[in-house]
């Protein structure tokens, strides 16, 4: 584990020293998250200008869940979101067997290879929005002690999802569809899961369970008799997880150089 933290630390260094070296993108990119959480918390507010309550939830409740996601989309925007976009290139130019001959799991050499510092800046907004729409709907302790985790648990399973996604990749080579489709299961779960039919929420929360990414944890921290949301994102972390694995491997084999 010290091995991988030590070479995580060189990856955000290595990162900082390049996007610090174009100020006016790396400004760009702060004002354009900002915008994008101010415009969604935005939106919430001028629909329920117009009703009391959406499904079973009330504003404070569905503000809690949008700003649980928003916390979630600031640690994609800057562990992941740069990884993804640069997979394709490595793949058709063969960069990437330079990354399979490192002495690290593949996986994280290439996932976790371009942090995104612009991002981190905003992190402060997001976990500031969160805390004070979860104040305002009087959190229990054990909510409070457990929103760290469940935020974790959370980001890994979206993280495990889009990388079974992206393995895809391998076997069509251009990877521009597959990340739009990867951007558009995002936004599935972005919505809380009782906004869709029956048949699309019982496929989005055990088929392919992006849904169980926010919708999952703020269930269980709104009414804690909930806990089978609970068991369902730690079953998905597990059974996906190893289905990632598996799924890469495969992709490792099918995998031929562009570079031989």
């Amino acid at each position: 584990m010290k091995h991988y933290l030590d070479v995580y630390k060189e990856f955000i260094s290595t990162n900082f020293s390049v996007s610090l070296s174009f100020r006016t993108s790396f400004t760009l990119l702060v004002l354009m998250d900002i915008f994008f959480y101010l415009s969604t918390l935005l939106t919430i507010e001028f629909i329920f200008q117009h009703i009391s309550s959406l499904g079973p939830w009330n504003k404070e409740q569905l503000m809690f869940f949008i700003s649980f996601m928003l916390v979630i989309d600031n640690l994609h925007m800057v562990i992941l979101s740069e990884s993804f976009w640069v997979l394709s290139h490595q793949i058709k130019t063969g960069d990437i067997d330079f990354i399979l001959l490192k002495p690290i799991h593949s996986i994280f050499a290439i996932f976790f290879r371009y942090p995104r510092p612009s991002s981190i800046l905003n992190t402060f907004l997001t976990l500031g929005v969160l805390f004070f729409y979860g104040s305002k709907l009087s959190l229990d302790v054990m909510s409070w002690i457990l929103l760290p985790f469940l935020v974790l648990m959370s980001f890994s399973l979206l993280a495990i999802l889009e990388i079974i996604i992206s393995t895809s990749m391998f076997w069509m080579q251009e990877g521009l569809g597959i990340n739009f489709l990867r951007m558009q299961m995002q936004q599935l779960s972005r919505w809380p899961d009782y906004i869709y039919s029956k048949m699309a929420r019982k496929a989005l929360l055990i088929s392919f369970p992006i849904l169980l990414v926010g919708s999952a944890p703020v269930h269980f921290l709104l009414d804690h008799s909930e806990w089978e949301y609970l068991i369902g994102v730690l079953l998905a972390n597990v059974i996906f997880f190893i289905v990632m694995v598996t799924l890469w491997k495969m992709a490792l084999i099918r995998y031929e150089s562009a570079s031989s």
